[in-house]
């Protein structure tokens, strides 16, 4: 038995691990919900930067990760809400906010992957994957 039972929860794994060893970098299997969270993460100021690498199979990809002046991590906080044996679903009207609004979550919806700011501006809900403070 090969491959990853939930990608979601070791792109996850796979950035706290990171953070936690202080690494500038981590690889990572791309895949489009990889990326697209990877973006959502970029444009709210959790990493860095990140690649897409070609590697003759499904592609890497290459997140730098972002750290203050005192090196902690700019992620504090990562957790899995929906998972494959039990999954958590929000409306437009319930959807979950994060420590008042300082973190994110981000959402898979009808519309794509998305945090919970841009589904309650755009009236949507969907799977809730993940918490991010």
């Amino acid at each position: 038995m090969s491959g990853i039972s939930d990608p979601v929860s070791n792109y996850m794994a796979r950035l706290r691990n990171a953070q936690e060893a202080e690494q500038t970098y981590v690889d990572i299997p791309a895949s489009k919900l990889k990326r697209a969270m990877t973006q959502i993460l970029l444009e709210k100021g959790y990493v860095k930067n990140y690649l897409n690498i070609d590697d003759e199979k499904q592609g890497l990809l290459r997140v730098y990760l972002k750290y203050d002046e005192y090196d902690q991590p700019a992620i504090r906080l990562m957790e899995r809400v929906s998972r494959p044996g039990r999954r958590e679903y929000a409306d437009s009207d319930n959807l979950p906010e994060v420590k008042n609004g300082l973190g994110i979550a981000i959402l898979s919806t009808s519309r794509g992957v998305m945090s919970d700011k841009e589904a309650r501006r755009f009236g949507v809900g969907g799977e809730v994957l993940a918490k991010v403070f």
